[in-house]
């Protein structure tokens, strides 16, 4: 038998000590860099957003790629990308952590819609606030120290 595969995840990080690096500018070629390393690696990006100090991307893993490995590669890359493309961006980068939160594929929908309405959501709640609810709506315990 073949071996199938559905995995997908809603991975979400920050830019480092929340810096509100990610403008307008830049997003808008971000966004697709972010896809074009998913694509490159065997991922597939379902939905790109964020805000101005964070990234989320709803990606389909294949069975041969961890979480880890996949975060790894997508920050890894794009901030090299952001530091040889925007030379005033030397100083950037991103935080440490990440969160990666499994969907099932009833999800996808409403994750995407959540992904791609990211500016509408952080006229009402912070990124820290958004990260809460989504560690408590996945059952994750956690120590505020964490967030940063």
């Amino acid at each position: 038998m073949h071996s199938f595969n559905s995995c997908l995840v809603h991975c979400v990080w920050s830019t480092k000590n929340h810096a509100p690096a990610l403008n307008s500018d830049l997003r808008q070629r971000l966004w697709p860099y972010l896809g074009g390393i998913a694509r490159e690696n065997g991922m597939k990006a379902l939905a790109v957003g964020g805000a101005l100090d964070h990234v989320h991307i709803l990606i389909s893993l294949p069975g041969t790629l961890s979480v880890a490995k996949a975060l790894q590669l997508l920050k890894g890359n794009s901030s090299k990308w952001i530091h040889e493309t925007f030379p005033k961006f030397a100083l950037f980068g991103w935080q440490e952590g990440y969160g990666a939160f499994s969907i099932g594929i009833s999800g996808v929908e409403a994750t995407t819609r959540y992904i791609r309405n990211q500016a509408e959501h952080h006229r009402k709640h912070t990124f820290r606030e958004e990260l809460r609810a989504m560690l408590r709506k996945h059952g994750l315990e956690y120590d505020e120290r964490m967030l940063d």
